[in-house]
């Protein structure tokens, strides 16, 4: 018997849903909905810890490191989808943040639970990404102890890298290990042992945390306007245009206009309407000012 599995608030029955398979589909949906809400304050009781991993991931990021998450099973899955909704959302390149799980891209649909089991394996990972000093990694385990994510985390400490763990518990062995260990504690879940449930959900919104608070202090926001986004469809390049609007209060033709001007980049256009310049003088004012909107035109009214 693992008396140290069984011990866990993740492993616990919740006593408020002992009797769910008698219940009336509303009661069930009802405790689900009850318990569910307890997850944001179990968040805001953590967001200490999220402040100073996002602050230490940025500082890295800023010298040219890369931000990885790892994870298994539904942990793992929730690391891929974050990473890869930088791109669409940021402009961010597919190598800035990335999401790997156990037993790779393939378990992402078909459940490879056994991998999670061998530390060697999340070692491995690390070594194939080639984990430097200058990179963040964020491991992601509701128990706290998957050894796949355990290994990942102590080579990847072993190379330099910051470490921060995500975990469901009120301490966890990555506590040792890590930079920055950030422990939701969201109780039992509705159904014993189903980590996918509430700390499925807390784990999702702190990595909505990371990584749009380190987003904005890499200046890929704009007031609150996703002016890095990459237009590539018919509904991106129409909120590309909506943004450019928003942004400088001009017609839809004036942002049409711009946006072609800009070579299709919101940003560009921006600082090109607010400042009067042309193409290139817009660039070079939002190098000056590290991609920052508001420091790109603060630059050109100094000069």
């Amino acid at each position: 018997m693992d008396d140290a599995l069984y011990s866990l608030v993740t492993e616990q029955q919740n006593e408020h849903s002992l009797n769910i398979d008698i219940m009336d589909t509303i009661d069930v949906l009802k405790i689900m909905n009850d318990e569910d809400k307890k997850v944001a304050y179990a968040v805001e009781e953590c967001l200490d810890d999220i402040t100073l991993a996002v602050d230490k991931i940025v500082e890295r990021m800023k010298k040219g490191g890369r931000l990885l998450y790892f994870g298994a099973g539904t942990s793992g899955r929730l690391a891929i989808l974050d990473a890869a909704e930088c791109p669409p959302t940021f402009g961010t390149e597919p190598e800035l943040v990335q999401g790997i799980m156990a037993g790779g891209s393939g378990a992402f649909n078909i459940a490879k639970e056994d991998i999670e089991d061998y530390k060697e394996e999340g070692a491995a990972d690390v070594i194939a990404k080639g984990i430097t000093e200058l990179d963040s990694v964020v491991g992601l385990s509701a128990s706290g102890r998957a050894p796949y994510v355990v290994g990942a985390m102590e080579e990847a400490k072993k190379r330099g890298a910051l470490t921060v763990s995500i975990t469901c518990n009120e301490r966890s062995v990555m506590d040792d290990i890590v930079d920055v260990p950030i422990n939701i504690v969201v109780g039992p879940e509705v159904i014993m042992g189903s980590t996918r449930l509430k700390a499925g959900t807390a784990q999702k919104m702190v990595l909505n945390m990371i990584s749009t608070a380190t987003m904005i202090k890499l200046g890929k926001v704009y007031g609150n306007l996703m002016v890095d986004l990459k237009p590539k469809n018919k509904k991106l390049i129409e909120r590309a245009k909506r943004i450019i609007m928003l942004a400088t209060d001009v017609s839809y033709e004036e942002a049409e206009k711009y946006f072609e001007l800009s070579r299709r980049n919101p940003k560009v256009a921006i600082v090109m309407i607010e400042t009067g310049t042309d193409y290139d003088t817009a660039c070079r004012l939002l190098d000056k000012g590290n991609g920052f909107v508001a420091k790109a035109i603060e630059i050109y009214q100094t000069v």
